[in-house]
């Protein structure tokens, strides 16, 4: 097991201060995952971050990612490779779901950790295996730079890695919202195929939120009733909304319709 520690510990108390305040600090490999860049140039992607810019080849052409967005919702969503069994399923579910994210406009763009002749001739594959026609792009990210900068990699990454020695990308989802603000991600192991229901479930939610100025329950979808928050008195939440059912002074229900 590797040591994080000294084998040579300071005698005093004193001393062993002093020693704390000046040495350098230690940056473990295995914590470091391999990274092409340094931990430190990684931003910290919390929900509301603006959602990092990059320029990539893409099976549609070359692109500036907040240029592509165009004020627009998107979805952002990692594979780990070309031609796994687990991707190539995901990606002939979300082509066939394109209709439901253009009818939400949201645009729908993926990334795998290959170069553009092997997505040409992985999407060939994807629409023979799914009976589909992939219409959104995907990214080139060989070098896996993107990935990294979106951290779309985990820890046992150290072990999992291509042939190049560069670690393969989980499966990440990234909901963008017109602002370029990250709203929500999903972060699946490798070996999880994602439930494409529940990616337009938490689209609905976030834009009735936005649109309505309301929270969704637990399970909710479409047509079932909304929360109050908090914040809006229940006189004022009949004024907007009309009927509200309350439960608990706290926990007030009204519905808003598809």
């Amino acid at each position: 097991m590797a040591s994080f520690l000294s084998s040579s510990l300071p005698r005093s108390s004193t001393t062993l201060s002093s020693s704390l305040r000046t040495a350098r600090p230690y940056t473990s490999p295995f914590l470091r995952r391999g990274l092409a860049t340094a931990t430190e140039e990684q931003p910290r992607l919390r929900l509301g971050s603006i959602a990092p810019n990059f320029s990539a080849k893409t099976t549609q052409g070359d692109i500036d990612f907040h240029s592509w967005l165009g004020g627009k919702w998107a979805i952002l969503f990692s594979h780990p490779a070309d031609f796994t069994p687990v991707c190539t399923t995901e990606l002939g579910a979300f082509a066939k779901l394109k209709p439901e994210f253009d009818k939400r406009g949201v645009k729908m763009i993926g990334l795998s950790a290959n170069d553009l002749s092997s997505h040409g001739r992985w999407i060939a594959d994807i629409n023979e295996t799914s009976k589909t026609d992939l219409q959104f792009p995907i990214i080139a990210d060989g070098d896996r730079k993107i990935a990294y900068t979106y951290d779309m990699v985990d820890a046992q990454d150290v072990t999992n890695k291509d042939e190049k020695g560069i670690a393969f990308t989980i499966r990440s989802v990234f909901v963008i919202d017109p602002q370029k603000k990250i709203r929500l991600t999903m972060m699946y192991p490798a070996s999880t195929g994602r439930n494409t229901s529940e990616v337009l479930r938490v689209i609905d939610s976030l834009q009735t939120g936005d649109g309505k100025g309301v929270t969704t329950p637990i399970d909710w979808i479409p047509g079932d009733d909304v929360i109050v928050p908090p914040s809006v008195s229940t006189e004022d939440a009949r004024k907007k909304f009309g009927e509200v059912r309350e439960v608990k002074p706290y926990l007030r229900f009204t519905n808003v319709g598809k």
